[in-house]
């Protein structure tokens, strides 16, 4: 992991030569660096040679799984001031690309205000020479979702900076692991009948991530692009129906939908948590906009960067040709939710070794070392835990109705796996494979806190699987979870640790 070369570094020119010789980069901030967009951002600037610094909120995390060149790590909140003076001199321009949709708040202007104005007084400290900011395409200021209103508050707060801002608003995007595209396609799978609200017929002017990409990185440094807002979109305006029924066609299937007038925004965004594998803050923030039109109006920027946007069609493809191969750069789930105010992944993994309540078996491996090692990295997603997947499965439908995100997220790849990864709902703390010892951190709604770990131990008799089950109770509540299950986990968790060592 590449830390920083040193705080406040000064660089007399911002324009430096790449050691490559490839021309001259730029140094470049990326907040919301382990997002869906952020991540395939950092690697478009990465191949064009620019040194990136990436923030990211959990620390111990990383955007990528391997080292890249140039590409820097800052860990830190960005409502807190401490964060900002880690950030070297010297950067040319900085990407605002957080949101606050990761769970449900009365408040969400006021949470969006709070960090965009901790954003724009740290990093003007810099002498940063170009903000940049993705938001949402707004057709009418009068009637917008709160999800939109604080896009829009934040457009204002960045715009008032005095900074050269940038501000590119996009409808939907659609990309392999967008929660856009993973919704649609989870409806279309699952429900080839389905009651759907009126709304379903407001136009959007979806685009391909792709496209995305090409006009944040276009508009980097372009002094044509400063202090303007543009819409960006794909050529093609839709509704919500035809989204789905142009996908359902894709896939040489057919959709039909019966529209209803009672059902609400949160009628809505439970149907589509519990349907679907996306979190239900994501689906009712997603739904609320879905009342508002997002529609391409502001297109100054096709005289600036004349571009050709994928077709919605080309863009599903895309993302389905993706999606099948397995070869998913980011996704929605990358991002961690977490309520805690300094969280690290380090922290985590010192909790879960000092104890509380555990459950520990230790069985000898009668298969060969890589197939125990192969199937442990293969656990969750469509494998499944190798015993009663029907328990997991009911466990995953509690989950949910408790408000938590069930066994729907799966996993981003059915082999591998690197620290950050999400595994239904488990978070990966540790993954070493040379080792055998994977670690997974539960983000199901409990009553404290819970860990998965599996580690091959060998002696002088031979190798052994320990599968332990850890848990921190908060509260009589988490004693009283624990012990109602334990009869349950005694059960289940011997038989998993025997599937997953039996020859």
């Amino acid at each position: 992991m590449k830390p920083l070369r040193g705080k406040k570094q000064e660089l007399s020119d911002t324009k430096r030569q790449n050691s490559k010789g490839r021309g001259f980069m730029s140094k470049i901030l990326v907040t919301g660096a382990t997002g869906f967009v952020g991540k395939q951002l950092i690697l478009s600037l990465l191949e064009r040679g620019h040194e990136v610094y990436a923030i990211c909120r959990i620390r111990g995390t990383r955007v990528f799984s391997d080292d890249k060149p140039n590409l820097f790590y800052i860990w830190g909140d960005l409502r807190n001031p401490d964060t900002y003076r880690e950030i070297p001199q010297g950067i040319d321009a900085a990407y605002y690309l957080v949101h606050s949709m990761s769970g449900i708040v009365a408040n969400l202007s006021d949470t969006e205000e709070q960090v965009a104005r901790a954003f724009v007084n740290g990093i003007k400290e810099t002498g940063v020479r170009q903000i940049i900011y993705l938001g949402g395409i707004i057709n009418d200021e009068r009637a917008l979702s709160p999800h939109l209103k604080s896009r829009l508050l934040v457009e204002t707060i960045l715009n008032e900076s005095k900074i050269p801002t940038t501000i590119l608003r996009a409808s939907l995007i659609i990309g392999a692991g967008s929660a856009s595209f993973e919704i649609i396609r989870d409806l279309c799978a699952k429900l080839p009948w389905m009651v759907v609200p009126k709304w379903v017929k407001t136009p959007c002017q979806p685009i391909g991530v792709q496209d995305v990409l090409f006009y944040l990185t276009g508009v980097l440094l372009n002094e044509a692009c400063y202090n303007k807002t543009f819409d960006i979109g794909g050529p093609e305006v839709l509704n919500f129906k035809q989204l789905m029924q142009n996908y359902a066609a894709v896939g040489g299937g057919k959709i039909r939908m019966l529209e209803v007038p009672f059902l609400s925004p949160r009628l809505s965004s439970y149907w589509l948590f519990f349907v679907t594998s996306v979190r239900f803050s994501l689906c009712y923030y997603l739904v609320e906009s879905m009342k508002s039109s997002t529609v391409v109006r502001l297109d100054e920027i096709q005289s600036i960067l004349p571009h050709t946007c994928l077709t919605y069609r080309e863009s599903i493809i895309s993302a389905m040709e993706q999606t099948s191969s397995h070869q998913l750069v980011s996704t929605w789930m990358d991002a961690w939710d977490t309520e805690d105010e300094n969280p690290d992944i380090a922290h985590y993994i010192e909790t879960a070794k000092n104890g509380g309540l555990k459950d520990e078996r230790r069985v000898p491996i009668k298969a060969s070392r890589d197939i125990v090692i192969d199937r442990i990295w293969r656990i969750g997603g469509e494998t499944g835990y190798y015993v009663f997947d029907w328990a997991w499965y009911l466990r995953g439908i509690l989950d949910k109705m408790a408000g938590g995100i069930g066994l729907n997220r799966g996993r981003r790849d059915p082999a591998e796996i690197h620290v950050g990864d999400s595994i239904d709902f488990w978070r990966v703390l540790v993954a070493d494979k040379k080792k055998g010892c994977l670690l997974l951190l539960s983000n199901m709604k409990v009553p404290g806190k819970a860990w998965l770990s599996f580690q091959l131990v060998e002696n002088g008799t031979g190798t052994y699987l320990v599968q332990t089950a850890l848990f921190q109770p908060s509260g009589i509540l988490g004693y009283l979870y624990w012990y109602s299950l334990y009869p349950i986990h005694c059960f289940l968790f011997q038989k998993m640790a025997k599937a997953i060592g039996k020859a």
